[in-house]
């Protein structure tokens, strides 16, 4: 599922946009069906335009009945009479997902503590200052068995020690959840958490839900501004080179 607003509010109509000749949301459906991993790919959108701009292409669509603060309402409104078990939701914004991170999120369903999970996600290894003290990245500290512990747009862990070496993880905003986890979800009111930050995954947090996180190395570009629409071209030139 591959949830799309038009309406996004940092950069709006940006799954619109022209990225090397297709729509950013084009592109990211593409990506998706063509990992192979999945028994069907939708795009569930709010937004005529978008609807027409997937079927116009051969793509699958479902358009939205309510109106949704975030993704995985939307995601679990389209799925709530379906027959599945998982259900993985792919940004819209996420041009070039690939298979490789797609598989290391579906493995920790295999893993040994698969029945304690409600959610799993991605979290990739930040360095950069100017990311991590960017508002628009969202940060992720974990347990010791990789279960999120919080999510914060500022910078976690709090360096209050300069001697103590700290790491930091950027939360990829790629999602698998069990069909359960994900209603539970949709009919829970938003906490304070989720409210202040702007970041869906801690309504899961603030009720008990598990979120598993696993480790990746790959980037990816999302595209949050006009910036990284730029930077997305850029990338996309010289894989055609």
């Amino acid at each position: 599922m591959i949830p799309a607003r038009f309406d996004a509010s940092r950069f709006p109509g940006k799954l619109m946009h022209d990225l090397g000749g297709q729509t950013v949301i084009l592109r990211t459906y593409q990506a998706t069906v063509a990992t192979g991993l999945f028994e069907d790919v939708f795009v569930v959108t709010d937004s005529a335009i978008i609807f027409k701009e997937i079927t116009s292409h051969g793509g699958k669509a479902i358009m939205s009945i309510k109106d949704h603060q975030c993704g995985s309402d939307r995601i679990a409104e389209a799925i709530a009479q379906m027959d599945i078990d998982i259900v993985v939701n792919v940004q819209g914004d996420e041009p070039f997902t690939n298979k490789e991170v797609l598989v290391t999120l579906l493995e920790v369903f295999k893993a040994k503590d698969a029945s304690k999970i409600d959610v799993a996600s991605l979290m990739v290894k930040i360095t950069d200052l100017d990311e991590i003290n960017n508002p628009n990245c969202v940060k992720v500290i974990v347990n010791k068995e990789n279960f999120a512990q919080y999510f914060s747009r500022a910078p976690i862990p709090y360096p209050g020690d300069a001697d103590l070496a700290t790491s930091y993880f950027k939360h990829k905003g790629i999602y698998a959840f069990t069909k359960q986890a994900l209603l539970d979800f949709y009919h829970l009111p938003m906490g304070t958490l989720e409210a202040i930050e702007k970041i869906e995954c801690l309504r899961y947090l603030e009720y008990g839900k598990n979120i598993k996180m696993a480790e990746t190395t790959l980037q990816g570009v999302g595209i949050d501004t006009p910036e990284d629409l730029i930077k997305a071209n850029t990338i996309l030139k010289n894989k055609q080179h």
